[in-house]
């Protein structure tokens, strides 16, 4: 979970020389692996429970939209490195592994619940917190049961990131891509594609298996743990 996190981890973890492209040619080739797992959050979230009205549609919207708009570029120079991404998701992974072991004491959610997910969705505005895992950890908090909390988190998490993408992808339309790098990116757009479509049956498992969460939770904290010691090396 993560794409931000992970973008910013694994390339460094493997040796990748990803991290040394200019800032402005990551950011593009983020935006089309963030487009192109898009139409299976959509299909995700179809599959879930009754969408929300309006209104509280924008209550989980708002503030990952304001704090996106006034914090974006703050947030990411300032926590973009290896050793904050890593500690954000050790953290995450954490709080995950803790909230998901809170009694399932309801399966509607309510005003609160929808205002909890969207300040947890603003919080992952800092790179290596999920945001559907934010939503997943703050409806879980709530005592939602564990398919109310997925199918919200997932419903929540489907307007912000088109939004995102539409935003960042309108800015790359102002400030096209070099030529030769754009099979790159067309290539990265479709590997999103396909690898989120294939993983949607793993999607189904938040809202019905315990372990499955839990072994989110435990993966997180792994990679941030390994993260973490690869920087103190170097």
């Amino acid at each position: 979970m993560s794409s931000s996190g992970h973008l910013a981890l694994v390339p460094r973890l493997l040796g990748w020389s990803y991290a040394d492209l200019p800032a402005d040619l990551r950011k593009t080739f983020e935006v089309a692996l963030h487009a192109g797992s898009a139409p299976a959050l959509l299909i995700a979230a179809r599959r879930g429970a009754a969408p929300a009205g309006l209104p509280m549609l924008a209550v989980t919207l708002l503030p990952a939209a304001l704090a996106g708009l006034a914090f974006e570029r703050p947030v990411e120079e300032r926590l973009g490195g290896m050793r904050s991404v890593a500690l954000a998701q050790v953290l995450a992974g954490a709080a995950l592994g803790i909230a998901d072991r809170s009694p399932e004491r309801r399966s509607e959610p309510d005003a609160l619940d929808h205002i909890a997910v969207g300040l947890a969705q603003a919080a992952a505005l800092v790179p290596g917190v999920s945001r559907s895992g934010a939503a997943l950890t703050a409806g879980r908090l709530r005592g939602l049961s564990r398919p109310a909390a997925a199918a919200l988190s997932l419903r929540a998490a489907l307007p912000v990131t088109v939004g995102a993408g539409a935003l960042k992808g309108a800015r790359m339309l102002a400030n096209p891509p070099p030529r030769e790098i754009r099979v790159p990116i067309a290539v990265g757009f479709g590997a999103a594609l396909v690898s989120a479509l294939g993983s949607l049956p793993l999607l189904g498992l938040l809202g019905r298996r315990r372990h499955f969460v839990s072994g989110l939770a435990c993966y997180r904290i792994l990679l941030g743990a390994g993260a973490l010691a690869v920087w103190r090396k170097r």
